[in-house]
């Protein structure tokens, strides 16, 4: 009985390590993974890519599952101003973005100008697959205070 309880004060210990260093869900993790690479010239496309890793860094780095998009040959995440990982991106820093088995050092920059396009694709890519979610988005003209869209680009 000793043994047991060894075993699952063990296994619950690791599910808990799991859980705060890795991104599960809505949940961020510290660890992005992935081989360090340099950024291509061209992005590949990404239209079937639903969802990246992103490190953005701070005293406690953040890394984050988010969905991405490809715009004018750039891409963009899109997130919402209130949310932790967007307040420590701020006006622009270094972060870290996992796509498939790579992860790539770029400069995050807040859109000023031209983010309603980038919003409007981004609708467009994911409402076929979530349409619950993006049904829950207000439209484009009323977007500015509810969206802070982020340019990912080489550093």
């Amino acid at each position: 009985m000793k043994i047991l309880k060894i075993i699952i004060a063990v296994a619950l210990s690791a599910l808990v390590v799991v859980v705060l260093i890795a991104p599960i869900g809505p949940l961020p993790g510290f660890f992005i993974g992935g081989e360090q690479t340099a950024p291509p010239a061209r992005w590949p496309d990404t239209s079937g890519v639903h969802e990246i890793r992103l490190k953005v860094p701070g005293m406690l780095p953040r890394v984050v599952t988010i969905w991405v998009i490809a715009h004018a040959g750039e891409l963009h995440v899109v997130g919402n101003p209130d949310s932790g990982w967007v307040k420590m991106i701020g006006q622009g820093t270094r972060v870290e973005m996992r796509l498939d088995d790579r992860t790539y050092s770029l400069n995050a920059t807040p859109l000023t100008e031209g983010w309603q396009a980038v919003l409007e694709a981004y609708v467009a890519k994911y409402k076929p697959d979530y349409p619950e979610i993006v049904a829950g988005f207000p439209p484009v003209v009323e977007a500015k205070d509810r969206f802070r869209v982020f340019r990912l680009s080489r550093t």
